[in-house]
């Protein structure tokens, strides 16, 4: 089985990862203005000049989600200067920092591998922990442990993160832990597992193999005026897959 890297003593002696650890690592060397900025129902959507990014959209009624402080003067800002809105405290303007980062790794000419992420991943039971409810998971990976904010009968919730990771054999971690700030935790209680981080939020870097990620597995637009629209309309992951193509990079292990 596949081996995490331990995390790099750069991002913290303690072996512990911080969101700011994150965001100094995905965001630098961001670069270029962004072309358009869409907020939408389920997702959040930046286009730059050499790529386009998502993040979640936080939901109506989450704590810190009110009204943007410059509605109109995203677009053709600095990507750079929306990656900083990665700290903001308003939620929404969060979901467009990280959707920033990503447009600028998610290259429309990157070269990955098609794989489904979720692909990587062996039924270990629950040392098969799934972070997030993808489509089709219970098929896919019938006794895996499945942990929810909020869980459905036989599914774990987040205070269970202490006790499953650690022994993971296998992790795979929806990309709205990365828009909500809750990844740098579980990273945190990581063990030596394979872990990968799924959905179309997610940065095409390997900059987070050094924080205990062992593959990433995003979406690149290739019609990035179709991904506007789709967004601006409310559609799910389902009505985007059209209008760009799933990406997956894995990362060697020491």
């Amino acid at each position: 089985m596949p081996k995490n890297k331990m995390i790099n003593n750069e991002w913290a002696g303690n072996g512990l990862v911080t969101d700011m650890m994150l965001h100094d690592r995905l965001a630098a060397g961001v670069i270029g203005d962004a072309e358009r900025v869409v907020i939408g129902l389920n997702w959040t959507f930046v286009q730059g000049p050499d790529g386009a990014g998502f993040a979640h959209t936080p939901a109506r009624g989450t704590a810190g989600c009110y009204g943007l402080p410059n509605p109109g003067g995203y677009s053709g800002k600095a990507l750079a200067d929306l990656a900083a809105l990665w700290q903001s405290d308003n939620v929404i303007e969060r979901a467009i920092g990280v959707a920033a980062v990503n447009a600028h790794w998610n290259r429309f000419d990157l070269e990955a591998s098609r794989e489904n992420g979720l692909d990587l991943l062996q039924d270990k039971g629950q040392k098969t922990v799934i972070i997030g409810r993808f489509p089709g998971l219970k098929e896919r990976l019938p006794t895996a442990a499945i942990v929810e904010r909020e869980p459905e009968p036989g599914e774990f919730g987040e205070d269970d993160l202490d006790t499953l990771l650690p022994d993971a054999a296998y992790v795979a971690i929806t990309a709205s832990a990365l828009a909500n700030g809750s990844l740098a935790q579980i990273l945190s209680k990581l063990g030596d597992g394979f872990a990968v981080l799924v959905g179309p939020g997610t940065p095409l870097s390997s900059a987070l193999s050094s924080a205990g990620i062992s593959a990433v597995s995003g979406f690149i637009a290739t019609d990035p005026d179709a991904c506007a629209r789709v967004t601006a309309e409310g559609g799910t992951v389902k009505s985007l897959r059209p209008h760009g193509r799933f990406a997956t990079l894995q990362f060697a292990s020491d």
